[in-house]
């Protein structure tokens, strides 16, 4: 498993380098390996290849999977990158360091309740729903600017990026670059976007972390 795993991850660092070149970009963006419903060889399988920064959609299967690993890998770096429940808030502070998936109101205020009560604030994204579509969480572009301008300082709660997931049946592209264009907009540093099947995209309009699981651990576990 660890030398499936090793290859997999040097033929994603090969594709990101290209991309970058492709794009002319010296820096390159951070890797974060989805590991959500992932099997337990293959999570020790990535650590054991120096994956250090993990994507996770859920905080129950987060806490049980990271909790005992934090004192064994310090330097672990964990983002939650699914739907966030407000009442999953304070679960969701005290284990992450950063939040990709904040999305409305309530959540700011359980966020900012969460953060005042444990003294510490993860870095928080907020995700924007760049296709419309009524079924899938984050902030309409439209409604962007009052979600950052108002909302978010009203909480006291200091967005650090942008995070988007383009409908499946359009081209990533221009989701992407609309994104870039928002965080642009607000002064925003982090842009998560790009997943396994379109992460080179996001690369060439400016990604700063990528998620990609299937490409790395395989098809994930029912």
């Amino acid at each position: 498993m660890s030398e499936t795993f090793q290859r997999h991850l040097d033929e994603i660092e090969d594709r990101i380098l290209k991309a970058c070149q492709k794009a002319g970009r010296s820096e390159r963006p951070e890797l974060v390996a989805v590991s959500k419903r992932q099997s337990e060889d293959r999570i020790e399988a990535a650590l054991a290849s120096g994956v250090r920064i993990f994507g996770e959609n859920r905080v129950q299967e987060a806490q049980e999977r990271w909790s005992e690993r934090r004192s064994v890998y310090p330097d672990l770096k964990l983002r939650l990158i699914g739907p966030l429940q407000s009442k999953k808030s304070e679960d969701a502070v005290a284990l992450f360091d950063t939040i990709d998936v904040l999305d409305r109101e309530k959540l700011c205020r359980t966020l900012a309740d969460a953060i005042q009560k444990l003294g510490k604030a993860p870095d928080i994204l907020v995700q924007v729903n760049t296709g419309e579509e009524p079924q899938k969480s984050g902030v309409l572009p439209s409604e962007l600017s009052d979600f950052i301008d108002r909302v978010c300082p009203d909480y006291d709660i200091s967005p650090v990026g942008l995070m988007c997931i383009p409908p499946a049946d359009e081209p990533a592209g221009p989701h992407f670059a609309l994104l870039a264009r928002l965080a642009e907009r607000h002064g925003l540093t982090q842009l998560s976007m790009g997943m396994s099947g379109d992460f080179e995209t996001a690369i060439l309009y400016g990604a700063t972390h990528v998620r990609v699981g299937s490409a790395l651990f395989g098809a994930r576990d029912s």
